[in-house]
């Protein structure tokens, strides 16, 4: 049994290697659209797992950020270009943007040092804000993203709370522990003999707002109390 964490991708390289071998993922946004299983409710496969759903968040995080930072003309969004889902964040940020006024514009990063020349970007362009889109790639790199917004002072917001535990402002998403967890029981119940092709895809139930108010306060910003009374966790 193959267990690919991390993103639609090793659970994708890990399908195109074996049609036989029972794969459970733990971090696909699109299962169905990218073609690992044949639908949520019937994976018709040898593959099945936990969906983040991560990627129909990206506009409710702009929602969130324009809510602390209501002053932001300018917003930027980072994207990684090689993610399966990219294209589907950027047109619906890029729709929830249109539809109150709000300028944004896009920055592409597959390395360290895309990351590194995206904050100077965003400090030449005089942004106000930034979102970062969901991805491993910027998850593993969470100590950069916090270091990079604290440096160059950029509110910002992210998809887990690990971003938020390491420093950062903000985050709303789903939480990755669940889906490991879940990962982690289906693979049992695949050990005990359950095919992966009858175990529907699961799918997130909770989201979770996190605020880190050292951060925010370092940064100037006043944290609406309607906000902070939404958050999951509220970081002092």
């Amino acid at each position: 049994m193959i267990v690919a964490a991390g993103g639609d991708r090793p659970a994708l390289a890990a399908k195109a290697a074996t049609s036989t071998i029972p794969i459970v993922f733990t971090g696909s946004d699109f299962p169905v659209k990218v073609g690992l299983v044949a639908s949520l409710s019937r994976p018709g496969g040898n593959v099945t797992g936990a969906s983040l759903f991560t990627s129909e968040l990206e506009a409710k995080k702009l929602t969130l950020l324009r809510e602390l930072v209501p002053q932001a003309r300018l917003i930027a969004m980072l994207v990684n270009p090689t993610n399966p889902s990219a294209e589907t964040d950027i047109e619906d940020v890029q729709k929830a943007a249109a539809a109150v006024g709000q300028r944004i514009f896009l920055l592409r990063a597959i390395s360290d040092q895309d990351i590194v020349t995206a904050f100077e970007t965003v400090v030449q362009r005089q942004a106000n804000a930034l979102l970062v889109a969901h991805d491993p790639i910027f998850l593993s790199r969470r100590d950069q993203f916090v270091a990079l917004a604290a440096r160059h002072a950029i509110p910002a917001i992210y998809e887990f709370r690990e971003f938020v535990a390491a420093g950062g402002l903000m985050s709303y998403g789903t939480r990755i522990t669940d889906n490991y967890r879940l990962g982690g029981t289906y693979a049992g119940r695949i050990l005990k003999g359950a095919k992966p092709a009858d175990m529907p895809v699961q799918q997130p139930t909770k989201f979770e707002l996190v605020i880190n108010l050292r951060t925010a306060n370092v940064l100037g910003l006043d944290v609406p109390a309607t906000l902070l009374a939404r958050a999951d966790e509220v970081i002092e």
